[in-house]
């Protein structure tokens, strides 16, 4: 015959031992996830991540720019463009499309002369007007960028105006004296003085094998040859030969 304390330790043990189970199993810390539960990071906690702020100072490997490059385009936005290597009585190209075909900023520059009306007359004088309608820009390469013979100028493009390589600045036309042909006369030269000095503005060196370049895509510049000209000549006052081609 059992004793009747001993029985009433064992049944007040077995709540007791519970109790302790209980208290060990949640002392403060939740119960582990279950074993795939981290397979992947958690999208709460990957959007908390702070990111590394960038490195304001550059890196002393890497060279610091020195210049932007010029970008130089075809002056005449059109497939059926032609044109000669020569030019007759002074350096210039001639280049031949249709009438109304547009003619674009060659570079990123600055409009110096616009001529809007035709003044030409062939009886003369020669040279200041044969041009007709016409459009120099001064490049950001130092080289002016002339274009006669023009149909219509673009409105806005005044001088003073800045321009980007390839906007339009008018239409291939024949006013002027292109004898009734369409096509756009383009000069390269130094931008000299204030005043009009229409024999250097039509063209001092050829213009063909930059043309070449461009047509293709490349951007070969006119800057050196150009300067090279001025250093030797300056700025001549008056034309050296007949104003006769425009």
């Amino acid at each position: 015959m059992r004793s009747p304390s001993i029985g009433r330790r064992a049944r007040a043990a077995y709540p007791v031992l519970l109790l302790v189970a209980a208290l060990a199993a949640g002392c403060g810390r939740p119960a582990a996830p279950p074993a795939d539960a981290w397979r992947d990071p958690s999208p709460m906690v990957t959007a908390a991540q702070p990111t590394e702020p960038a490195d304001p100072t550059p890196s002393a490997s890497a060279p610091a720019p020195t210049h932007t490059e010029v970008r130089r385009v075809f002056p005449v936005r059109a497939g059926n463009v032609d044109y000669h290597p020569t030019h007759g009585g002074y350096p210039g190209t001639d280049l031949f499309a249709n009438c109304g075909e547009p003619v674009v900023a060659v570079t990123d520059g600055v409009v110096l002369e616009v001529s809007r009306v035709d003044r030409f007359d062939k009886r003369g004088p020669l040279g200041p007007y044969n041009g007709g309608l016409s459009v120099s820009l001064l490049g950001d390469d130092g080289v002016r960028y002339y274009g006669s013979h023009l149909r219509a100028i673009t409105a806005g493009v005044d001088a003073g105006v800045r321009v980007r390589a390839g906007q339009q600045l008018g239409e291939v036309g024949r006013t002027g004296n292109a004898n009734n042909v369409c096509h756009l006369h383009f000069g390269l030269s130094p931008k000299c003085t204030g005043r009009d000095d229409w024999w250097i503005r039509r063209g001092v060196v050829w213009p063909a094998p930059y043309l070449n370049s461009w047509r293709k895509g490349g951007n070969r510049s006119p800057a050196a040859e150009v300067t090279t000209w001025q250093r030797r000549h300056g700025c001549p006052t008056s034309p050296g030969r007949s104003g006769a081609a425009g």
